[in-house]
Protein backbone atom coordinates (compact mmCIF):
# COMPACT_ATOMS: atom_id res chain seq x y z
CA UNK A 1 0.00 0.00 0.00
CA UNK A 2 0.92 3.20 -0.50
CA UNK A 3 1.17 5.87 1.81
CA UNK A 4 -0.65 8.73 0.79
CA UNK A 5 -1.59 12.44 2.98
CA UNK A 6 -4.27 14.14 1.60
CA UNK A 7 -5.96 17.66 1.27
CA UNK A 8 -7.52 17.94 4.38
CA UNK A 9 -11.08 19.87 2.67
CA UNK A 10 -13.87 19.41 4.78
CA UNK A 11 -16.29 18.47 2.02
CA UNK A 12 -13.89 16.19 0.51
CA UNK A 13 -14.23 13.07 2.57
CA UNK A 14 -16.21 10.66 0.58
CA UNK A 15 -13.86 11.90 -2.43
CA UNK A 16 -10.89 11.39 -0.48
CA UNK A 17 -11.91 7.92 0.77
CA UNK A 18 -12.18 7.34 -2.94
CA UNK A 19 -8.72 8.12 -3.63
CA UNK A 20 -7.50 6.26 -1.11
CA UNK A 21 -9.09 3.19 -2.20
CA UNK A 22 -7.54 4.04 -5.98
CA UNK A 23 -4.49 3.97 -4.38
CA UNK A 24 -4.71 1.07 -2.78
CA UNK A 25 -5.15 -1.17 -5.99
CA UNK A 26 -2.43 0.52 -7.86
CA UNK A 27 1.09 -0.71 -8.05
CA UNK A 28 3.45 1.49 -6.17
CA UNK A 29 6.27 2.40 -8.92
CA UNK A 30 5.96 1.56 -12.57
CA UNK A 31 10.00 0.86 -14.33
CA UNK A 32 9.89 3.10 -17.46
CA UNK A 33 10.59 -0.26 -19.40
CA UNK A 34 7.07 -1.60 -17.75
CA UNK A 35 5.13 1.64 -18.91
CA UNK A 36 6.24 1.59 -22.22
CA UNK A 37 5.05 -2.39 -22.62
CA UNK A 38 1.81 -1.56 -20.75
CA UNK A 39 1.41 1.14 -23.41
CA UNK A 40 1.75 -1.09 -26.04
CA UNK A 41 -0.45 -3.89 -24.69
CA UNK A 42 -2.72 -1.10 -24.60
CA UNK A 43 -2.93 0.06 -28.31
CA UNK A 44 -1.81 3.26 -26.85
CA UNK A 45 1.27 3.87 -29.25
CA UNK A 46 3.76 1.64 -31.07
CA UNK A 47 7.85 1.48 -31.16
CA UNK A 48 9.98 4.14 -33.64
CA UNK A 49 12.87 2.70 -35.17
CA UNK A 50 15.07 3.63 -32.34
CA UNK A 51 12.47 2.47 -29.57
CA UNK A 52 10.99 5.53 -29.67
CA UNK A 53 7.29 5.29 -27.90
CA UNK A 54 5.14 6.73 -30.85
CA UNK A 55 1.75 8.70 -29.35
CA UNK A 56 -0.85 10.04 -31.11
CA UNK A 57 -3.05 12.23 -29.32
CA UNK A 58 -5.92 13.64 -31.98
CA UNK A 59 -7.84 14.74 -32.36
CA UNK A 60 -6.07 17.25 -29.61
CA UNK A 61 -2.88 18.00 -30.89
CA UNK A 62 -2.16 21.06 -29.18
CA UNK A 63 -3.58 22.68 -25.32
CA UNK A 64 -7.22 23.50 -25.72
CA UNK A 65 -6.90 27.09 -24.22
CA UNK A 66 -10.53 27.48 -24.40
CA UNK A 67 -11.49 24.59 -22.18
CA UNK A 68 -9.24 26.08 -19.10
CA UNK A 69 -11.19 26.15 -15.68
CA UNK A 70 -10.59 27.42 -12.20
CA UNK A 71 -13.06 26.79 -9.42
CA UNK A 72 -14.16 30.38 -7.87
CA UNK A 73 -14.08 30.43 -4.02
CA UNK A 74 -13.38 33.96 -2.09
CA UNK A 75 -9.31 33.72 -2.23
CA UNK A 76 -9.32 32.88 -5.85
CA UNK A 77 -12.60 35.67 -6.82
CA UNK A 78 -10.06 38.18 -6.18
CA UNK A 79 -6.63 36.56 -7.02
CA UNK A 80 -6.75 34.80 -10.12
CA UNK A 81 -6.55 37.08 -13.39
CA UNK A 82 -10.01 36.09 -14.69
CA UNK A 83 -9.85 38.19 -17.96
CA UNK A 84 -7.00 36.09 -19.00
CA UNK A 85 -9.68 33.31 -21.07
CA UNK A 86 -9.94 31.77 -17.20
CA UNK A 87 -13.53 30.10 -17.28
CA UNK A 88 -15.12 30.02 -13.47
CA UNK A 89 -16.38 26.79 -11.92
CA UNK A 90 -18.08 25.99 -8.72
CA UNK A 91 -17.06 23.94 -5.99
CA UNK A 92 -19.98 21.73 -6.04
CA UNK A 93 -19.36 21.25 -10.09
CA UNK A 94 -15.96 20.35 -9.34
CA UNK A 95 -17.11 17.63 -6.42
CA UNK A 96 -19.18 16.44 -9.28
CA UNK A 97 -16.41 16.07 -11.62
CA UNK A 98 -14.27 14.76 -9.47
CA UNK A 99 -16.63 12.45 -8.33
CA UNK A 100 -17.37 10.85 -12.34
CA UNK A 101 -13.73 10.33 -12.96
CA UNK A 102 -12.93 8.37 -9.56
CA UNK A 103 -15.83 6.37 -10.35
CA UNK A 104 -14.90 5.74 -13.98
CA UNK A 105 -11.53 5.05 -13.06
CA UNK A 106 -12.50 2.53 -10.13
CA UNK A 107 -14.27 0.52 -12.95
CA UNK A 108 -11.04 0.24 -15.06
CA UNK A 109 -8.94 -2.69 -14.76
CA UNK A 110 -5.35 -0.82 -14.16
CA UNK A 111 -4.83 2.90 -12.88
CA UNK A 112 -1.42 4.04 -13.20
CA UNK A 113 0.57 6.53 -10.32
CA UNK A 114 3.38 8.68 -9.98
CA UNK A 115 4.76 10.91 -7.11
CA UNK A 116 7.13 13.38 -8.14
CA UNK A 117 7.94 17.31 -7.43
CA UNK A 118 8.34 20.74 -9.47
CA UNK A 119 11.09 23.04 -8.16
CA UNK A 120 14.17 22.44 -6.15
CA UNK A 121 14.79 21.78 -2.54
CA UNK A 122 17.47 24.26 -2.56
CA UNK A 123 14.70 26.84 -3.66
CA UNK A 124 11.99 25.57 -3.22
CA UNK A 125 9.30 22.85 -3.95
CA UNK A 126 5.90 21.52 -4.60
CA UNK A 127 4.49 18.01 -4.57
CA UNK A 128 2.51 16.44 -7.71
CA UNK A 129 1.13 13.12 -7.61
CA UNK A 130 -0.71 12.34 -10.96
CA UNK A 131 -3.83 9.06 -11.23
CA UNK A 132 -3.74 8.29 -14.99
CA UNK A 133 -5.28 4.79 -16.97
CA UNK A 134 -3.03 5.75 -19.77
CA UNK A 135 0.68 4.50 -18.42
CA UNK A 136 2.10 6.57 -21.18
CA UNK A 137 0.76 9.88 -19.25
CA UNK A 138 2.39 8.65 -16.07
CA UNK A 139 5.98 8.03 -18.45
CA UNK A 140 5.42 11.55 -19.29
CA UNK A 141 5.33 12.90 -16.10
CA UNK A 142 8.16 10.77 -14.74
CA UNK A 143 9.91 12.30 -17.66
CA UNK A 144 8.63 15.78 -16.77
CA UNK A 145 8.52 16.15 -12.84
CA UNK A 146 11.26 15.48 -10.38
CA UNK A 147 11.98 12.67 -8.32
CA UNK A 148 10.18 13.22 -5.18
CA UNK A 149 11.90 15.48 -2.38
CA UNK A 150 11.79 15.87 1.53
CA UNK A 151 10.30 19.34 2.34
CA UNK A 152 7.96 20.05 -0.38
CA UNK A 153 5.43 22.89 0.76
CA UNK A 154 2.93 21.37 -0.58
CA UNK A 155 1.24 18.15 -2.61
CA UNK A 156 -1.38 18.81 -5.73
CA UNK A 157 -2.82 16.00 -7.61
CA UNK A 158 -3.61 15.32 -10.98
CA UNK A 159 -6.68 12.74 -12.13
CA UNK A 160 -5.90 12.33 -15.79
CA UNK A 161 -8.83 11.51 -17.73
CA UNK A 162 -7.92 11.43 -21.29
CA UNK A 163 -10.81 9.27 -22.99
CA UNK A 164 -13.68 9.53 -20.22
CA UNK A 165 -17.22 11.20 -22.40
CA UNK A 166 -18.86 13.48 -20.49
CA UNK A 167 -22.13 15.44 -21.67
CA UNK A 168 -21.15 19.56 -21.63
CA UNK A 169 -24.89 20.70 -21.62
CA UNK A 170 -25.45 18.14 -18.84
CA UNK A 171 -23.16 19.92 -16.73
CA UNK A 172 -22.90 23.35 -18.27
CA UNK A 173 -19.15 23.68 -19.83
CA UNK A 174 -18.42 24.52 -22.99
CA UNK A 175 -17.34 21.04 -24.44
CA UNK A 176 -15.93 17.46 -23.66
CA UNK A 177 -12.91 18.39 -22.69
CA UNK A 178 -11.94 20.01 -19.39
CA UNK A 179 -8.95 21.57 -17.91
CA UNK A 180 -10.05 22.37 -14.17
CA UNK A 181 -7.82 22.91 -11.05
CA UNK A 182 -9.18 23.82 -7.51
CA UNK A 183 -6.48 25.60 -5.12
CA UNK A 184 -8.37 24.98 -2.56
CA UNK A 185 -8.89 21.13 -2.78
CA UNK A 186 -5.39 21.30 -4.01
CA UNK A 187 -6.37 19.53 -7.03
CA UNK A 188 -6.69 19.10 -11.41
CA UNK A 189 -8.76 17.51 -13.51
CA UNK A 190 -8.34 16.93 -17.21
CA UNK A 191 -11.03 15.53 -19.11
CA UNK A 192 -11.64 14.60 -22.81
CA UNK A 193 -7.67 15.59 -23.92
CA UNK A 194 -4.86 12.90 -24.55
CA UNK A 195 -1.90 15.95 -25.42
CA UNK A 196 0.47 15.71 -22.72
CA UNK A 197 0.90 18.96 -22.37
CA UNK A 198 -2.20 19.85 -20.41
CA UNK A 199 -0.61 17.51 -17.62
CA UNK A 200 2.77 19.51 -17.43
CA UNK A 201 1.00 23.55 -18.19
CA UNK A 202 -1.67 22.08 -15.37
CA UNK A 203 1.20 22.25 -12.79
CA UNK A 204 3.11 25.28 -14.27
CA UNK A 205 -0.17 27.43 -13.98
CA UNK A 206 -0.11 26.02 -10.32
CA UNK A 207 3.15 27.14 -9.52
CA UNK A 208 2.93 30.43 -11.34
CA UNK A 209 -0.18 31.39 -9.21
CA UNK A 210 1.60 30.25 -5.83
CA UNK A 211 4.46 31.13 -5.63
CA UNK A 212 4.43 35.06 -6.48
CA UNK A 213 3.10 35.47 -2.89
CA UNK A 214 6.60 33.55 -1.76
CA UNK A 215 8.74 36.72 -3.93
CA UNK A 216 10.15 33.71 -6.14
CA UNK A 217 9.27 34.95 -9.87
CA UNK A 218 7.88 31.64 -12.63
CA UNK A 219 9.00 32.01 -15.36
CA UNK A 220 8.66 30.55 -18.67
CA UNK A 221 11.93 30.05 -19.65
CA UNK A 222 14.60 28.37 -21.29
CA UNK A 223 17.82 28.37 -18.99
CA UNK A 224 21.61 26.92 -19.46
CA UNK A 225 25.15 27.82 -17.83
CA UNK A 226 28.36 28.56 -19.27
CA UNK A 227 31.55 27.35 -18.49
CA UNK A 228 32.12 30.62 -16.39
CA UNK A 229 29.48 29.36 -14.56
CA UNK A 230 27.18 32.45 -15.41
CA UNK A 231 23.49 31.86 -15.62
CA UNK A 232 21.50 32.89 -18.64
CA UNK A 233 17.51 33.32 -18.75
CA UNK A 234 15.36 32.95 -22.09
CA UNK A 235 11.86 33.68 -22.29
CA UNK A 236 9.79 33.24 -24.72
CA UNK A 237 6.33 31.27 -26.10
CA UNK A 238 6.00 27.93 -28.22
CA UNK A 239 8.44 27.82 -31.25
CA UNK A 240 10.10 31.30 -29.85
CA UNK A 241 13.08 29.22 -29.53
CA UNK A 242 13.15 28.76 -26.13
CA UNK A 243 14.18 25.24 -25.86
CA UNK A 244 17.03 25.94 -28.75
CA UNK A 245 18.74 28.22 -27.79
CA UNK A 246 19.11 26.86 -24.07
CA UNK A 247 20.15 23.79 -25.58
CA UNK A 248 23.37 24.84 -26.85
CA UNK A 249 26.78 22.89 -27.22
CA UNK A 250 28.91 25.63 -25.99
CA UNK A 251 26.90 25.52 -22.64
CA UNK A 252 25.13 22.90 -19.76
CA UNK A 253 21.32 23.03 -19.90
CA UNK A 254 19.67 23.90 -16.88
CA UNK A 255 16.48 23.47 -18.08
CA UNK A 256 14.14 24.07 -21.73
CA UNK A 257 10.93 25.69 -20.47
CA UNK A 258 9.71 26.41 -17.08
CA UNK A 259 11.98 28.02 -14.09
CA UNK A 260 11.64 29.83 -10.89
CA UNK A 261 14.19 33.07 -10.09
CA UNK A 262 15.09 33.26 -6.32
CA UNK A 263 17.30 35.03 -4.21
CA UNK A 264 19.63 31.88 -4.31
CA UNK A 265 19.29 31.86 -8.26
CA UNK A 266 17.68 30.21 -11.01
CA UNK A 267 16.29 26.63 -10.86
CA UNK A 268 14.44 24.08 -13.32
CA UNK A 269 10.96 23.57 -12.19
CA UNK A 270 10.83 20.26 -14.17
CA UNK A 271 12.99 17.43 -14.60
CA UNK A 272 12.43 16.96 -18.75
CA UNK A 273 12.20 18.47 -21.78
CA UNK A 274 9.29 19.13 -24.26
CA UNK A 275 10.58 19.87 -27.28
CA UNK A 276 9.13 20.93 -30.53
CA UNK A 277 10.19 18.48 -33.43
CA UNK A 278 9.03 20.04 -36.73
CA UNK A 279 12.14 20.28 -38.83
CA UNK A 280 13.88 18.95 -36.22
CA UNK A 281 17.23 18.39 -38.04
CA UNK A 282 20.53 16.65 -36.24
CA UNK A 283 22.91 19.20 -38.14
CA UNK A 284 21.15 22.00 -36.66
CA UNK A 285 19.79 20.31 -33.18
CA UNK A 286 21.61 17.51 -32.62
CA UNK A 287 21.37 17.52 -28.49
CA UNK A 288 17.66 17.56 -29.00
CA UNK A 289 17.50 15.18 -32.15
CA UNK A 290 19.51 12.56 -30.55
CA UNK A 291 17.56 12.78 -27.34
CA UNK A 292 14.50 12.28 -29.44
CA UNK A 293 15.87 9.29 -31.51
CA UNK A 294 16.72 6.54 -29.01
CA UNK A 295 15.05 4.08 -26.88
CA UNK A 296 12.76 5.65 -24.15
CA UNK A 297 12.35 9.45 -26.12
CA UNK A 298 8.74 9.70 -26.33
CA UNK A 299 7.36 11.23 -29.52
CA UNK A 300 3.79 12.93 -29.72
CA UNK A 301 2.16 13.45 -33.03
CA UNK A 302 5.19 13.17 -35.01
CA UNK A 303 4.97 11.66 -38.56
CA UNK A 304 5.41 8.17 -39.09
CA UNK A 305 6.63 6.72 -42.43
CA UNK A 306 5.48 3.10 -42.15
CA UNK A 307 6.30 2.39 -45.58
CA UNK A 308 10.00 3.09 -44.47
CA UNK A 309 9.71 2.26 -40.73
CA UNK A 310 11.05 5.62 -40.48
CA UNK A 311 10.48 9.05 -38.11
CA UNK A 312 9.77 12.12 -40.19
CA UNK A 313 10.30 15.33 -38.23
CA UNK A 314 9.71 17.55 -41.55
CA UNK A 315 6.31 16.03 -42.35
CA UNK A 316 4.03 18.66 -40.76
CA UNK A 317 0.75 17.06 -42.46
CA UNK A 318 -0.56 15.89 -39.34
CA UNK A 319 0.15 18.56 -37.30
CA UNK A 320 3.25 21.30 -36.93
CA UNK A 321 3.18 20.72 -32.93
CA UNK A 322 5.09 17.41 -32.79
CA UNK A 323 6.55 17.04 -29.56
CA UNK A 324 9.35 15.25 -27.71
CA UNK A 325 9.78 14.22 -24.47
CA UNK A 326 12.84 12.80 -22.24
CA UNK A 327 14.45 13.29 -19.35
CA UNK A 328 17.23 15.83 -18.69
CA UNK A 329 19.54 13.07 -18.47
CA UNK A 330 19.09 12.46 -22.06
CA UNK A 331 21.00 15.31 -22.53
CA UNK A 332 24.76 14.55 -22.09
CA UNK A 333 25.32 18.62 -21.58
CA UNK A 334 23.38 19.22 -18.71
CA UNK A 335 23.79 20.78 -15.26
CA UNK A 336 22.90 17.85 -12.90
CA UNK A 337 21.50 19.85 -9.92
CA UNK A 338 19.35 22.03 -12.34
CA UNK A 339 20.08 25.17 -10.32
CA UNK A 340 22.40 28.10 -11.68
CA UNK A 341 23.15 31.40 -9.98
CA UNK A 342 21.73 34.58 -10.34
CA UNK A 343 21.49 35.05 -14.07
CA UNK A 344 24.02 37.50 -15.65
CA UNK A 345 21.53 38.15 -19.22
CA UNK A 346 17.72 37.31 -19.67
CA UNK A 347 16.87 37.29 -23.18
CA UNK A 348 13.21 37.99 -24.04
CA UNK A 349 12.26 36.01 -27.43
CA UNK A 350 10.01 37.22 -29.91
CA UNK A 351 9.44 35.75 -33.08
CA UNK A 352 8.20 39.54 -34.87
CA UNK A 353 5.71 38.81 -38.10
CA UNK A 354 5.90 41.91 -38.92
CA UNK A 355 9.54 41.64 -39.59
CA UNK A 356 10.68 44.80 -38.16
CA UNK A 357 12.36 44.06 -34.45
CA UNK A 358 16.21 43.83 -34.44
CA UNK A 359 17.59 40.55 -34.16
CA UNK A 360 19.15 41.89 -30.49
CA UNK A 361 18.44 44.98 -28.74
CA UNK A 362 19.41 46.02 -25.34
CA UNK A 363 16.77 46.92 -22.81
CA UNK A 364 16.64 49.22 -19.89
CA UNK A 365 15.14 47.85 -16.74
CA UNK A 366 11.44 50.29 -17.39
CA UNK A 367 11.80 49.11 -21.20
CA UNK A 368 12.24 45.04 -20.05
CA UNK A 369 8.87 45.77 -17.68
CA UNK A 370 7.22 46.53 -20.37
CA UNK A 371 7.78 44.31 -22.77
CA UNK A 372 7.78 41.52 -20.17
CA UNK A 373 3.75 42.46 -19.81
CA UNK A 374 3.57 42.81 -23.69
CA UNK A 375 4.88 39.65 -24.56
CA UNK A 376 5.17 40.32 -28.29
CA UNK A 377 5.69 37.44 -30.69
CA UNK A 378 3.95 35.33 -33.64
CA UNK A 379 1.16 32.84 -32.22
CA UNK A 380 3.23 29.86 -34.70
CA UNK A 381 1.02 27.38 -35.79
CA UNK A 382 -0.06 24.11 -34.19
CA UNK A 383 0.74 25.09 -29.95
CA UNK A 384 -3.15 25.85 -30.36
CA UNK A 385 -6.06 24.01 -31.56
CA UNK A 386 -7.21 26.10 -34.62
CA UNK A 387 -3.75 28.06 -35.48
CA UNK A 388 -3.21 27.29 -38.91
CA UNK A 389 -0.45 30.33 -39.56
CA UNK A 390 1.35 32.61 -37.85
CA UNK A 391 -0.55 34.76 -36.33
CA UNK A 392 0.82 39.01 -34.27
CA UNK A 393 -0.10 38.53 -30.58
CA UNK A 394 0.81 39.57 -27.03
CA UNK A 395 1.20 36.72 -24.45
CA UNK A 396 1.72 38.63 -21.35
CA UNK A 397 4.95 37.43 -19.46
CA UNK A 398 5.69 35.46 -22.01
CA UNK A 399 2.75 32.67 -21.50
CA UNK A 400 -0.10 34.61 -21.11
CA UNK A 401 -2.49 31.39 -20.86
CA UNK A 402 -0.08 29.90 -17.60
CA UNK A 403 -0.18 33.02 -15.93
CA UNK A 404 -2.89 32.82 -13.57
CA UNK A 405 -2.34 36.60 -11.37
CA UNK A 406 -2.44 39.73 -13.14
CA UNK A 407 0.68 40.75 -15.23
CA UNK A 408 1.86 43.27 -13.56
CA UNK A 409 2.28 41.26 -10.32
CA UNK A 410 4.88 39.51 -12.12
CA UNK A 411 6.25 42.60 -13.85
CA UNK A 412 7.32 43.98 -10.55
CA UNK A 413 9.04 41.06 -9.21
CA UNK A 414 10.85 41.35 -11.97
CA UNK A 415 11.88 44.74 -11.80
CA UNK A 416 13.07 44.10 -8.25
CA UNK A 417 15.27 41.43 -9.40
CA UNK A 418 16.66 42.95 -12.83
CA UNK A 419 17.36 46.19 -9.91
CA UNK A 420 18.32 44.17 -7.06
CA UNK A 421 21.78 42.16 -9.16
CA UNK A 422 21.61 44.31 -12.07
CA UNK A 423 20.49 41.82 -14.70
CA UNK A 424 21.48 42.65 -18.62
CA UNK A 425 17.84 42.37 -20.84
CA UNK A 426 18.22 41.87 -24.25
CA UNK A 427 15.32 41.59 -27.07
CA UNK A 428 16.07 38.88 -29.41
CA UNK A 429 14.11 38.48 -32.89
CA UNK A 430 13.94 34.75 -33.68
CA UNK A 431 11.13 35.90 -36.27
CA UNK A 432 11.61 37.84 -39.76
CA UNK A 433 13.76 40.26 -41.65
CA UNK A 434 13.63 41.78 -44.43
CA UNK A 435 9.60 42.26 -44.64
CA UNK A 436 6.60 40.91 -43.40
CA UNK A 437 5.68 37.42 -43.04
CA UNK A 438 5.34 36.12 -46.25
CA UNK A 439 7.73 38.71 -48.05
CA UNK A 440 10.76 38.51 -45.68
CA UNK A 441 12.39 35.93 -44.29
CA UNK A 442 13.21 34.38 -41.18
CA UNK A 443 16.60 34.85 -38.76
CA UNK A 444 18.96 31.93 -40.02
CA UNK A 445 19.13 30.15 -36.72
CA UNK A 446 22.78 30.18 -36.70
CA UNK A 447 22.72 33.75 -36.82
CA UNK A 448 20.65 33.62 -33.52
CA UNK A 449 23.15 31.87 -32.02
CA UNK A 450 25.81 33.95 -33.18
CA UNK A 451 24.80 36.99 -31.31
CA UNK A 452 23.61 35.14 -28.49
CA UNK A 453 27.12 33.64 -27.63
CA UNK A 454 28.42 37.49 -28.01
CA UNK A 455 26.60 38.27 -25.20
CA UNK A 456 27.46 35.53 -23.27
CA UNK A 457 31.39 35.87 -24.36
CA UNK A 458 30.83 39.44 -22.77
CA UNK A 459 31.81 40.66 -26.30
CA UNK A 460 28.77 43.27 -26.14
CA UNK A 461 29.52 44.30 -22.12
CA UNK A 462 29.71 48.24 -23.81
CA UNK A 463 29.07 51.73 -23.24
CA UNK A 464 25.46 52.47 -24.88
CA UNK A 465 27.27 55.04 -26.80
CA UNK A 466 27.04 55.89 -30.80
CA UNK A 467 30.42 54.24 -31.17
CA UNK A 468 28.77 50.87 -30.57
CA UNK A 469 24.97 50.86 -30.16
CA UNK A 470 22.13 53.09 -32.31
CA UNK A 471 19.23 53.90 -30.30
CA UNK A 472 16.05 52.60 -32.46
CA UNK A 473 14.27 56.24 -33.41
CA UNK A 474 11.00 54.35 -33.47
CA UNK A 475 10.98 51.75 -30.25
CA UNK A 476 13.64 53.73 -28.40
CA UNK A 477 15.94 50.58 -27.41
CA UNK A 478 19.58 50.40 -28.23
CA UNK A 479 20.50 47.82 -31.56
CA UNK A 480 24.27 46.95 -31.24
CA UNK A 481 26.02 48.19 -34.53
CA UNK A 482 28.45 45.51 -34.79
CA UNK A 483 28.09 42.04 -33.59
CA UNK A 484 31.18 39.31 -34.34
CA UNK A 485 30.95 38.91 -38.81
CA UNK A 486 27.41 39.44 -38.74
CA UNK A 487 26.04 41.92 -41.83
CA UNK A 488 25.37 44.89 -40.50
CA UNK A 489 22.44 45.14 -43.15
CA UNK A 490 21.01 42.29 -40.72
CA UNK A 491 21.50 44.05 -37.36
CA UNK A 492 19.62 46.93 -38.40
CA UNK A 493 15.84 45.64 -39.46
CA UNK A 494 15.31 49.06 -41.50
CA UNK A 495 18.28 48.62 -43.77
CA UNK A 496 16.94 44.79 -44.33
CA UNK A 497 14.18 46.24 -45.99
CA UNK A 498 14.28 47.27 -49.66
CA UNK A 499 11.89 49.92 -49.15
CA UNK A 500 12.68 52.31 -46.21
CA UNK A 501 9.17 54.03 -46.14
CA UNK A 502 7.56 50.59 -45.90
CA UNK A 503 9.39 49.79 -42.75
CA UNK A 504 8.82 53.47 -41.15
CA UNK A 505 5.12 52.70 -41.84
CA UNK A 506 5.07 49.01 -40.40
CA UNK A 507 7.29 49.60 -37.71
CA UNK A 508 4.85 52.45 -36.67
CA UNK A 509 2.00 50.14 -36.64
CA UNK A 510 3.36 47.84 -34.23
CA UNK A 511 5.09 50.41 -31.87
CA UNK A 512 1.06 51.99 -32.33
CA UNK A 513 -0.24 48.08 -31.18
CA UNK A 514 2.35 48.19 -28.44
CA UNK A 515 1.65 51.12 -26.78
CA UNK A 516 -1.91 50.47 -27.09
CA UNK A 517 -1.72 47.35 -25.29
CA UNK A 518 -0.02 48.67 -22.50
CA UNK A 519 -2.15 50.65 -22.03
CA UNK A 520 -4.56 47.86 -20.80
CA UNK A 521 -1.96 47.53 -17.90
CA UNK A 522 -0.27 50.98 -17.42
CA UNK A 523 -1.48 54.05 -16.01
Amino acid sequence: MIKTVFLGVKPMTSIQNKIQSLIQKVKPHHHHAELIEKTLQLNLGKLGPHGELMIDTRPHTGRSAEDKYVVKTPTTEKTVWWENNIREMSPELFDKLTNIILDDMAAKKEIFTTEKSLGSKLHIALGVRVLSPYPSAILFSEYMFKEKTDGVFDTYYILHAPDLQINPEELGVRSKTVIVTCFEKKMTLIIGTKYSGEIKKSMFSILNYLLPTKNVLPMHSGANLTPKNESYVFFGLSGTGKTTLSTDTETLIIGDDEHGLSPEGVFNFEGGCYAKTYKLGKDTEPEIFDASSRFGSYLENVYFDSENFAVDFFNGSETENGRSSYPLNFIPKRVESSNGPIPKDIFFLSADAFGVLPPLAKLSTEEAQKYFVLGYTAKLAGTEIGVKSPKATFSPCFGAPFMLRHPTEYAKILKEYLEKYKINVWLVNTGWYGGAYGEGERFPLKITRDLIRAVQNHELDLPLTNDHFEKDEIFGFYVPKKVRTIDTKILSPKQAWKNPEAYQAKALELKTSFDNQLKKFFN
